[in-house]
């Protein structure tokens, strides 16, 4: 149990003690500065401690929002600070130089919270402090602005604000007018019952899997269950984030299962359509592993261009201006959210799709979609990287090189040359367009010259730090290269089975460059060097799929992709899932609706 300190005796009809009581702190009380720092000694080192000033008046959820969020070391709203257990030794030393000040003396001229707060700041320290919007949270100094506080409490219904605040600040069209509205009413209902979001994550996995073995039987009938599941499945989704929200119920391994089932539960629907489609005579397996490529290309480009711009200084463009003058006018927000298709416009119409038509025509549409969305961000921010002056950080440019994913073959041959070709993505560029024409070239040895030409352009690309106006691009190029390699080398076997296999093994590396993407956000750096190099690096994965398919037969290829696409499974899953539920691993959970 958490300990809270109230320094001083509560004030008569005071209902702090209860309210802390109810969000799950032991409570005791201080009668001055020296005596809060014996208590804050005596608690448990492994608890969190708040301290907290006995006049406080405010609503519950304010107290919540700044006492229990397990997301911050340090935490504070008006009259009330708290540490978690990394946080305790930078909140002692504040408290002890606090008392050595002769500071345990003032404690009815004004809050000792508050003092604790102005010194951690001093100290350099960050300290959380939620927004709290029409939520009170006060230390009256008398007994007048005791009552007006008690009547802003009144006058504002806590509940309400908590189940408005459980929805995300920013989402999509279809998330925030058709799911949204009644979610958040689940997430209270799971949340008064006990339910966790991991529950209720897992609970949105489960949901999709039979969704897509429901578009597996092939049938109408199975068509029209997939749909509904699937909406089914997106609302639990929805549902989950609003309930760790609404009981600020974060956790690591709610993050990381929370960041990797979403595509789990597409892709894995797309390999249900697939074998839906298969069954009636329909070969739609090209179809889905292209939809998927493009899908986690756009977030690749998403990602890289968030990761080199985030922190960059001078980051300005007429672009962004403009930018942000589009978003002033109410309608062209949404119409701009919608139509880069994000996760639920895209569900939405895979849904009534799978219900309505064929697994060929939801192919279609989802693909044309897509294609239109990526090509519109893609273009603005191109436009932006041009028209911006930009200076980028060192931070940045390694994020990059770790989303790029190169291997011991690219530093190898980087190793070699001793000296940069060109710029960055130039090179990239052009070792990328190398390698598509020899896949098409229809010479069995050719994609094997051009992978190794591919894998030169690789290592060359990054031996300078990646600080150009276009270098984000580098890590979206490598992500097309490498899965369209294993797209069109299995579509070229043309043996059932070999588009399966290679569903699978993209699956897997896009597993892989999922969790460098979150690693990453949560300033945990990329993946250990050991995992990168034991599965090859995305250049060497490319060779190797290219002399595979050179050395053996279509059926023997689909093995070996087979092997390949396994082998890379349980590398990238063990390691993550080691990292994931590990304690040093980050909390990251998004805040805006993902494409």
């Amino acid at each position: 149990m958490s300990t809270a300190i109230l320094t001083g005796q509560p004030v008569p009809g005071s209902s702090i003690e209860g309210d802390l009581r109810s969000l799950g702190f032991d409570v005791r009380v201080a009668v001055d500065a020296a005596d809060a720092e014996r208590l804050v000694a005596e608690a448990p080192c492994e608890q969190r401690i708040a301290l907290v000033d006995a006049r406080f008046v405010g609503h519950v959820h304010a107290l919540r929002l700044g006492l229990t969020d397990p997301r911050f070391p340090l935490a504070a709203v008006p009259g009330a600070v708290t540490a978690q257990p990394d946080g305790r030794v930078t909140l002692t030393r504040a408290l002890a130089r606090e008392n050595s000040t002769g500071g345990g003396t003032a404690l009815a001229v004004d809050s000792l919270p508050d003092r604790i707060v102005t010194a951690l700041a001093d100290d350099g320290a960050e300290v959380y402090r939620p927004e709290l919007g029409s939520l009170v949270a006060a230390v009256p100094a008398d007994p007048q602005a005791r009552n007006e506080a008690r009547q802003a409490v009144a006058d504002v219904d806590d509940e309400a604000v908590r189940l408005k605040s459980a929805v995300k600040s920013r989402d999509g069209f279809f998330t925030t007018h058709f799911i949204s509205p009644y979610s958040r009413y689940l997430a209270r209902w799971c949340a008064r019952r006990g339910l966790t979001p991991n529950q209720v994550t897992t609970a949105s996995l489960i949901t999709a899997l039979i969704a897509a073995a429901c578009a597996a039987t092939g049938t109408r009938g199975g068509f029209i269950a997939a749909g509904v599941l699937l909406i089914a499945s997106f609302v639990l989704d929805c549902t989950d984030g609003q309930l760790a929200r609404y009981s600020l119920q974060y956790s690591t391994l709610g993050a990381w299962l929370d960041a990797t089932f979403d595509r789990a539960k597409e892709y894995a629907y797309y390999a249900g359509l697939a074998l839906g489609a298969a069954r009636g005579g329909d070969d739609v397996w090209a179809l889905a592993l292209g939809a998927m490529i493009l899908q986690t290309c756009r977030h690749v480009v998403d990602f890289s261009f968030n990761e080199a711009n985030h922190d960059a200084t001078a980051n300005t463009s007429p672009t962004a201006a403009l930018s942000d003058k589009l978003d002033s006018v109410g309608w062209t927000v949404w119409v701009r959210r919608m139509i880069v298709l994000p996760i639920g416009e895209r569900w939405a119409m895979i849904a009534v799709l799978t219900a309505a038509t064929t697994p060929r025509i939801t192919f279609y549409a989802l693909l044309i979609g897509c294609a239109f969305a990526a090509t519109y961000t893609t273009a603005g921010r191109v436009l932006r990287s041009l028209t911006r002056k930009a200076q980028r950080t060192d931070r940045a440019a390694q994020a990059l090189a770790d989303l790029a994913d190169n291997g011991p073959v690219a530093g190898l041959l980087a190793r070699v040359a001793r000296a940069p070709l060109g710029a960055p993505f130039p090179v990239a560029l052009a070792g990328t367009a190398v390698l598509a024409v020899a896949l098409f070239s229809g010479v069995t040895w050719a994609p094997v010259a051009g992978a190794f030409v591919y894998a030169v352009a690789a290592g060359q690309a990054l031996y300078r730090p990646l600080k150009g106006a276009l270098d984000w691009l580098v890590p979206p190029l490598f992500r097309a290269a490498e899965y369209g390699t294993v797209l069109i080398l299995a579509a070229k076997a043309d043996v059932n089975g070999a588009l399966p296999a290679a569903f699978g093994l993209v699956a897997a590396v896009a597993y892989h460059h999922y969790d460098t993407v979150y690693r990453i956000r949560g300033n945990a750096g990329a993946p250990p060097a050991w995992l990168v190099r034991a599965i090859g690096g995305h250049e060497g994965r490319t060779l190797l799929v290219t002399v595979l398919a050179a050395l053996l037969t279509a059926s023997q290829f689909t093995v070996a992709l087979t092997v390949l696409a396994v082998a890379v499974a349980l590398l990238v899953l063990v390691e993550s899932i080691r990292f994931w539920v590990s304690a040093g691993a980050p909390a990251v959970h998004d805040e805006g609706e993902p494409a």
